[in-house]
């Protein structure tokens, strides 16, 4: 999970995400096994830049959850957009990282995703964007985990 969670792990398999910063840490109200940040993330452009370079600001939390790890966010309201990059919106969005029978180094991740890139941009551009990004997600990952 260390690998999906936001944090300076993520920056350096993701192809996709051009920066990550963990604005604020909130951990006055909650136990230790449990992470709750701000953290705001660029995305590059996609399809030859007909998908400009976003920026996303979410609420994020990862906690233990059914032997597994849990982590979920929500977009939010936070200062303005930097230059240059349109502000894309997370709805209710996570990721579920859950232990297998095959062994201890094997786990299942699902992912749960509804992302608005908001900008006047054509559906089949927004479709095609999502779903090369996905792909290219789990490759990405996928070859960071065998590294």
């Amino acid at each position: 999970m260390d690998y999906v969670r936001p944090g300076p792990c993520r920056l350096n398999w993701d192809s996709l995400m051009t920066s990550l910063d963990i604005v604020k840490t909130i951990s006055e109200c909650f136990s230790c096994l449990q992470e709750c940040c701000i953290v705001r993330h660029t995305t590059a452009g996609q399809m030859l830049n007909i998908i400009s370079p976003r920026e996303f600001v979410d609420f994020s939390y990862t906690t233990i959850f059914q032997d597994g790890l849990l982590s979920c966010g929500l977009s939010m309201d936070y200062e303005e957009t930097k230059h240059n990059f349109v502000r894309g919106f997370n709805h209710p969005c996570g990721w579920f990282c859950m232990p297998t029978a095959e062994g201890p180094n094997q786990s299942n991740l699902s992912g749960y995703i509804q992302t608005d890139l908001r900008g006047m941009l054509p559906q089949t551009a927004v479709d095609n964007g999502m779903a090369t990004g996905i792909v290219n997600f789990y490759t990405d990952l996928r070859r960071a985990l065998k590294a």
